[in-house]
């Protein structure tokens, strides 16, 4: 039982783990690096505060994305700035940038490309359907564990996410046909 009581000693062994995703969490909702690093660390005092409370077998990562998304939308109504996002930097996936020995290096360009596409697509969702996207396929929760994050039913989070790929797959679709057209500016 004393360990229950002291929740500093867990929270050092447990949680951790989570740190980049929510970092990267915080800089899609706060597009602001120190903003973000502050978020993550209000996150990890507020769930050491309450680690104690926690029930065991809880899902840690969606308690701590929750907490974090509810501290920065208690900021946004503190300080009435809406809502803003930042684009997804590679430097958050060390192995997108590992050449694999099988890939050429047309092939790792490409594929470079194609991701820069992608995360150039979801800077230009609205902020719900972005913050959907990353915690669905960045973060890999499950639609309850985004439905608890989000504190909507898990219907919202499908209909949403459906949504957010649609508009995605559009989006990539016009830079797709952006990028294989010759440029028409310089001749009107």
């Amino acid at each position: 039982m004393a360990g229950n009581q002291d929740g500093a000693g867990q929270a050092e062994t447990t949680g951790i783990e989570y740190i980049d995703g929510l970092y990267g969490y915080a800089m899609v909702l706060t597009r602001n690096h120190a903003e973000a690093e502050d978020l993550v660390q209000e996150t990890y005092v507020r769930a050491i505060q309450a680690m104690g409370r926690l029930r065991e077998g809880s899902n840690m990562k969606g308690w701590l994305f929750t907490i974090l998304r509810n501290i920065w939308l208690n900021q946004l109504r503190k300080f009435r700035n809406g809502p803003q996002l930042v684009e997804i930097e590679g430097e958050d996936g060390v192995a997108n940038s590992i050449a694999e020995p099988s890939k050429d290096s047309y092939e790792v360009y490409v594929s470079k490309m194609e991701t820069e596409r992608v995360r150039a697509a979801i800077r230009e969702l609205p902020v719900e359907f972005r913050e959907i996207i990353l915690l669905r396929e960045y973060e890999d929760l499950s639609y309850l564990e985004i439905a608890s994050v989000l504190d909507c039913p898990v219907g919202t989070v499908m209909s949403r996410l459906g949504r957010a790929r649609a508009k995605l797959r559009v989006l990539l679709s016009e830079m797709l046909k952006g990028a294989s057209s010759p440029s028409v500016r310089g001749t009107k």
